[in-house]
């Protein structure tokens, strides 16, 4: 009896863990689904407002990102902090990363790829994640002024940006909003014509320049073409981005948070122009309140002096308020629209 009894058991806990195999699987297939749905939605919008086009083409470009930038199924499905950059081959945990806001990955650099208007949904076993890839093309051939920072400063990065074919977002379990995007590079002729190709311009070292009409450029980093261009708080917070870019100059913070990342952090920060500054103001109050802001060449907190932190703090502060103010304003005059 006790030898029929064992054997039960073990037939109905052999046959449990098929049940749930096949459930999971089944749950699986469920969300593949449910995914592909939902970013087949999202995929198409992007094709509509975001259509390949020609590289140059300035006015689809701005098109593009306004769209994007205002309430989009992309800006929708955005985390508060994405992990964005180059797909390397090699696992998420091992691949550098550059960190942004939501405001600052749909207004400055999804609009630099044009959309096909398809996904396809796929599990990553080595992952562990389910991931939509988009088909892409880059705009190549846009002014300087429209790229949030000179990707030409880096020969590789300049081609792998031109030859994308593919967007990947690897999403979160739990909503299916991305968590992690990555842009696949190709070979030239599978993203654009050769002749369409750029060389890479000289790279002066200057990631914020002032052009020969006294504009400050990148262009799309002050805002230029997201907010309305009779919103009164913008010349105010470019000066007051000035005046904290000092501060933090003074504190050493543009020694790590640059594009050449010469600290080699895994999940880079960027706060060299206003837009990417702005998308993560927050982030430098808290840090720098804390004392975890700046860091020395070795990674380990270096508290400022108090006169010195003080004076951050304050500019900081002060461009903080000021987006506030802008941003209020654009959400009153589109209330007033409709």
């Amino acid at each position: 009896m006790n030898k029929k009894r064992t054997v039960l058991i073990a037939v109905l806990a052999v046959t449990g863990l098929v049940v749930g195999l096949v459930a999971t699987m089944e749950t699986r297939e469920a969300r593949l689904n449910r995914l592909q749905t939902r970013y087949s939605a999202l995929a198409e919008e992007l094709g509509r407002l975001c259509p390949i086009a020609a590289p140059e083409d300035q006015a689809a470009f701005d098109r593009c990102r306004q769209a994007l930038f205002g309430d989009s199924l992309l800006r929708r499905d955005l985390p508060e902090e994405l992990l964005w950059g180059r797909a390397r081959g090699k696992p998420l945990k091992d691949t550098p990363l550059t960190q942004f806001a939501p405001d600052v990955y749909a207004g400055l650099y999804a609009p630099l790829f044009m959309f096909a208007g398809t996904a396809q949904v796929t599990f990553d076993e080595a992952e562990q994640s389910y991931k939509a890839t988009l088909p892409v093309k880059f705009r190549n051939r846009l002014p300087p002024g429209q790229f949030p920072y000179p990707f030409w400063h880096d020969k590789t990065k300049w081609s792998s940006y031109q030859s994308a074919t593919a967007l990947v977002f690897y999403l979160k379990r739990t909503t299916g909003k991305i968590r992690v995007a990555q842009f696949v590079p190709g070979t030239v002729s599978d993203a654009l014509l050769a002749e369409a190709t750029s060389e890479a311009a000289a790279f002066d070292g200057k990631w914020l320049w002032t052009d020969a009409d006294g504009h400050t450029q990148p262009q799309v980093t002050v805002f230029d073409g997201l907010y309305s261009h009779d919103n009164p708080h913008l010349a105010i917070i470019e000066t007051a981005y000035q005046a904290l870019a000092l501060e933090m100059r003074n504190g050493e913070c543009d020694k790590c948070h640059v594009p050449n990342n010469p600290n080699k952090m895994k999940n880079l920060v960027l706060l060299q122009t206003p837009a990417h500054a702005a998308g993560e103001i927050k982030r430098i109050l808290r840090a720098v309140r804390k004392g975890e802001m700046p860091e020395d060449k070795d990674g380990h907190e270096k508290p400022l002096p108090a006169a010195a932190k003080a004076s951050l703090l304050s500019k900081a502060e002060a461009f903080d308020a000021v987006l506030t103010e802008a941003r209020a304003w654009e959400a009153q005059k589109k209330a007033a629209l409709h």
